[in-house]
């Protein structure tokens, strides 16, 4: 029998694979199979630790969520100052382009919560915790001086922010022509600079 160690490892290793089989080929059709062609191992191995594949389509879920705010959370507190900070929030939720496989990911999953209460839940609690972001950035950078806020709760900003980027993100992975990145950014830095007063924004 594998270590406690070695099979918290060996299921980490699958629920990655499995995150790369969703972001490449989506969930339609998707198969015990092909996590376990992505993985390297054989379909077994991958019931003996996931009997059920729905099971493992949630641990990703909650993975992929984890993953990526931990990313944003990191790219807000490397720079210094409200400006640089709010700038780094703003690049931080939106994909690098159509391919970014963790923006794939993520609205892939986030399809699901349509039929299931567990990946509800697990968009809803991204969607808090993003708007807990911009809103702290908001008071933090208004407490100095720096911003002066629109005539709105900064949660009500930061709600704003959240799915504006979510909005242009599904564009940007959809391949609309008239939305790439660097436009998004562009558009959604604007917006942020109005509702923050900053013109250094």
């Amino acid at each position: 029998m594998a270590r406690p160690k070695n099979q918290e490892a060996r299921r980490g290793a699958l629920i990655h694979a499995a995150g790369r089989a969703i972001a490449d080929r989506g969930m339609t059709g998707l198969r015990i199979k092909d996590i376990a062609a992505e993985a390297g191992v054989s379909a077994g191995s991958v019931l003996y630790y996931y009997p059920e594949l729905d099971d493992l389509v949630l641990a990703v879920h909650q993975d992929a969520v984890e993953r990526y705010l931990t990313l944003r959370q990191q790219s807000t507190d490397e720079p210094e100052g409200p400006v640089a900070r709010m700038r780094a929030a703003l690049a931080s939720g939106l994909p690098q382009g159509p391919d970014d496989p963790v923006h794939r990911l993520l609205f892939q999953l986030h399809g699901l919560a349509d039929h299931s209460a567990a990946h509800a839940a697990l968009m809803a609690s991204l969607f808090a915790r993003e708007v807990s972001l911009y809103s702290t950035l908001l008071q933090v950078g208004a407490a100095v001086g720096v911003f002066a806020p629109a005539a709105a709760p900064p949660a009500e900003l930061a709600r704003n922010l959240v799915a504006m980027e979510d909005g242009y993100g599904l564009h940007i992975v959809a391949r609309n022509p008239a939305v790439d990145r660097a436009t998004a950014l562009a558009l959604l830095t604007a917006h942020a600079r109005s509702v923050t007063g900053c013109p250094e924004l």
